[in-house]
């Protein structure tokens, strides 16, 4: 039987918490992905092209001295889209970040080419990643 869409989400929720970036690139993420970051902060914008989407959850890491987690609610299709909810927490410069996240994956055949992310607090994650 095929993986659905939904367990390809899990798994992938599965590696970054591993930090097994070697499944993104080789079964979950298509070459030219894009990464949707909203807000005003350092990390906001498209992240466009796998190296670079590998690149900003490093740096998530790196900026947070690899306090960043996330903490799956759930995964729902959507139409021909795939949507999870999930908690990211961090702490960085005697700031801490707790806030709900959604993500809403596109794929590309079996594999994601886009994630478009939104915050429950948009504000506090500007705040938090300056």
């Amino acid at each position: 039987m095929a993986e659905s869409k939904e367990d390809i989400i899990r798994r992938g929720y599965k590696a970054f918490g591993e930090g097994d970036m070697d499944t993104f690139r080789s079964s979950i993420y298509t070459p030219d992905v894009v990464q949707h970051m909203p807000g005003s902060n350092q990390i906001s914008g498209e992240h466009k092209g796998v190296d670079n989407v590998l690149g900003l959850y490093g740096q998530l890491f790196e900026l947070s001295g690899g306090t960043f987690a996330v903490d799956l609610k759930s995964v729902k299709t959507q139409g021909d889209k795939v949507v999870s909810v999930h908690r990211a927490k961090a702490e960085r410069e005697g700031k801490t970040l707790d806030a709900d996240e959604t993500i809403e994956f596109t794929f590309s055949g079996d594999k994601v080419s886009r994630l478009d992310l939104t915050s429950a607090d948009q504000a506090a994650e500007d705040a938090f990643w300056g």
